[in-house]
């Protein structure tokens, strides 16, 4: 095999395709406008412009358009703090797995958040889970721990 250099360099076996000969006459099959359609607009350079789609351009034209952004990203599941008072008792561990056996989360959540809607009484320890600012202060208020 020949030693990699500038001078030995091809393209690749069918990367290449032969320039369709225009303009060689009507059995070519591509004789008479070359390609270019008929006269007037169609026939020049930058012509046959605008949405061809007769009837339903009106209705793409009024339809609202999709702007912005959309993150493929998993949000984490939410958990209020009233749903901890609800299904926990003192003591108790919150994380991950607790929280899906009592099925506050789905079982393919990634994470969760503790949120800080409702109240709690009860003296709990979160695990490995997300949490607000206010929902860790009244976690913390009440003598529980988030780790």
């Amino acid at each position: 095999m020949s030693k990699l250099a500038i001078h030995t360099l091809k393209a690749s076996k069918g990367s290449r395709h032969t320039a369709k000969k225009r303009g060689r006459g009507n059995a070519s099959g591509h004789g008479n406008y070359s390609g270019h359609g008929g006269k007037g607009q169609t026939a020049r350079s930058g012509g046959s412009r605008g949405l061809k789609l007769k009837g339903f351009k009106r209705l793409l034209q009024s339809a609202p358009k999709l702007r912005g952004f959309k993150s493929i990203a998993k949000r984490p599941d939410e958990v209020y703090l009233s749903d901890l008072e609800k299904n926990f008792s003192a003591g108790e561990v919150v994380n991950l797995k607790t929280l899906f056996e009592k099925k506050l989360i789905s079982k393919d959540a990634k994470t969760a958040k503790v949120l800080s809607s409702g109240e709690l009484t009860k003296k709990l320890t979160v695990e490995g889970l997300k949490t607000t600012a206010t929902s860790k202060a009244a976690i913390e208020k009440v003598g529980g721990e988030v780790k």
